[in-house]
């Protein structure tokens, strides 16, 4: 997945079973919040919303200039809420517990693709406009345009399904504590490829995990405000 900005590739460019540590720079993207199972339709939509607005933007920008930055991949951020719900997902993370011990249906997330300059709120606004007018697509409307530096991250590279992530996400868990961090944010999974049309075999998917160094103050922003 090359941008044309090696930093930005950078972030992207994970390998398999090695835990990478990122330093994600403040980005712009178009993103939809919701809650409930990943499988279910309101986030199902959200990804359809997401990514004609994404497209829209693309060829707009390529209309109007000659040009315009690929569309990146799809993310999402994920969470619960409550603490008992907390400390099952920290259970899941020490590989202490199943992923099927979490109620999935009261899982928070905050599906989003990253937007390349020169794409800005402005050009966003204008293809969410364009978008409502040719499709009628719920989440249209609870898009928006953010900006927000991640800080400094670990992240893994699951291949495979999603079933099979948690054995990726103790993997990533156990080298935060063993480089002296903890994890602070939001999960954060990043899907290459378009996981609507991969075979489950295929999906590769980023696991990123924001961290905070217990010998300092933790690098940028939280994305989880």
């Amino acid at each position: 997945m090359s941008t044309g900005d090696s930093r930005i590739d950078a972030l992207y460019s994970t390998r398999k079973g090695k835990v990478d540590l990122v330093d994600v720079p403040e980005c712009g993207f178009l993103v939809n919040d919701g809650e409930g199972d990943p499988s279910g339709e309101a986030f199902h939509d959200a990804i359809q919303a997401l990514y004609s607005v994404s497209y829209g933007a693309h060829f707009a920008l390529k209309k109007a200039t000659g040009q315009a930055p690929r569309v990146m991949a799809l993310e999402a951020l994920w969470w619960v809420e409550g603490a008992d719900a907390q400390a099952t997902m920290e259970r899941i993370a020490a590989g202490e517990a199943a992923m099927d011990e979490s109620n999935r249906d009261q899982w928070h997330w905050r599906a989003m693709i990253m937007q390349l300059a020169p794409i800005d709120a402005t050009v966003i606004q204008q293809a969410i406009v364009d978008a409502r007018a040719k499709k009628d697509i719920a989440s249209l409307s609870a898009l928006r345009y953010e900006r927000w530096p991640e800080g400094l991250c670990a992240q893994i590279l699951h291949i495979g399904p999603y079933a099979t992530e948690p054995a990726s996400i103790v993997a990533l868990h156990k080298a935060i504590a063993e480089l002296g961090s903890t994890p602070r944010g939001r999960h954060h999974e990043i899907y290459l490829g378009d996981p609507r049309s991969s075979a489950p075999e295929n999906l590769r998917t980023i696991l990123r995990q924001p961290i905070q160094r217990f010998c300092g103050p933790s690098s940028g922003g939280d994305p989880g405000h």
